[in-house]
């Protein structure tokens, strides 16, 4: 059949999952994806090359290290297909990484997705990610959010309380990562609020690929970080990613740069 043929046939094969927001799979030769419905893609994996981070989001929100070169705990709101955690475990040294998600379906399918078993430095735990947020136990270098339903962002995982708790989780030092949608009509009240959890200590950039935009949310006194720190950190943390860091690194630095103009008095 021709690659149509397979995608009609699949399409309307998982209709009804699609219909109850269900998550179903699209398997190609190449590789493997996960949906709630047919207008996006949730998860992405390469078959030949499992950990490798697929989506250009996904490799935007890395750029937390340029902000934390050393986590040594993560927390993920939203599993999706484990993209960030496979990459996580494999390229940052002793982290501990632990993923949270809301949905026993997505769950269901974490062995299609090679994503690995529970261990000493890894978990998985079937739960609310706001309501895991607001319990403070075991502070977190790094957070991230990355939790969609069929809808968008949760209304759980974007209010006010939510960032608030999500700045309280945080070690000094860690930074809050979001994945929002850049033509959601909500994502002005979004970012102020984050903005106003964090003491305006956030920049957003472009996503690598369009129709995202990934917000980072600093918890610390050195904010912001000097363009120097940054190149400096990128150049050090290249050569251990397959991701493009000083790209970046550069977005940061250029809208660090429009912020400091747009605050500086006039003369």
């Amino acid at each position: 059949m021709s690659d149509f043929t397979d995608f009609l046939a699949e399409y309307l094969a998982s209709l009804p999952q699609t219909l109850s927001g269900k998550p179903f799979l699209h398997e190609g030769e190449r590789d493997i994806a996960l949906h709630f419905d047919f207008s996006a893609t949730q998860s992405q994996m390469c078959k030949a090359d499992p950990d490798k981070l697929v989506l250009g989001y996904t490799r935007t929100m890395m750029g937390f290290l340029l902000f934390q070169p050393k986590p040594e705990r993560i927390v993920m709101i939203g599993l999706g297909g484990g993209s960030l955690a496979k990459y996580c475990l494999r390229h940052i040294p002793d982290v501990h990484f632990t993923a949270v998600e809301i949905n026993p379906k997505v769950l269901a399918l974490r062995d299609r997705f090679g994503i690995p078993p529970d261990g000493p430095n890894f978990e998985v735990v079937c739960a609310d990610g706001a309501v895991y947020v607001r319990n403070r136990s075991k502070p977190v270098d790094v957070l991230l959010v990355d939790g969609f339903d069929r809808n968008g962002q949760p209304g759980q995982l974007c209010s006010a309380g939510f960032y608030d708790h999500c700045y309280a989780k945080l070690r000094d030092g860690g930074v809050l990562v979001v994945n929002m949608l850049s033509g959601d009509i909500k994502f002005g009240t979004y970012t102020a609020r984050i903005r106003e959890s964090f003491g305006d200590q956030v920049v957003v950039v472009e996503a690598e690929e369009f129709g995202n935009k990934i917000a980072f949310a600093y918890k610390g006194k050195d904010f912001p970080p000097l363009a120097a720190t940054m190149r400096e950190r990128a150049r050090d943390l290249g050569p251990k990613h397959k991701v493009a860091l000083n790209t970046i690194a550069q977005k940061v630095i250029q809208r660090l740069t429009q912020r400091t103009s747009s605050i500086r008095p006039a003369l």
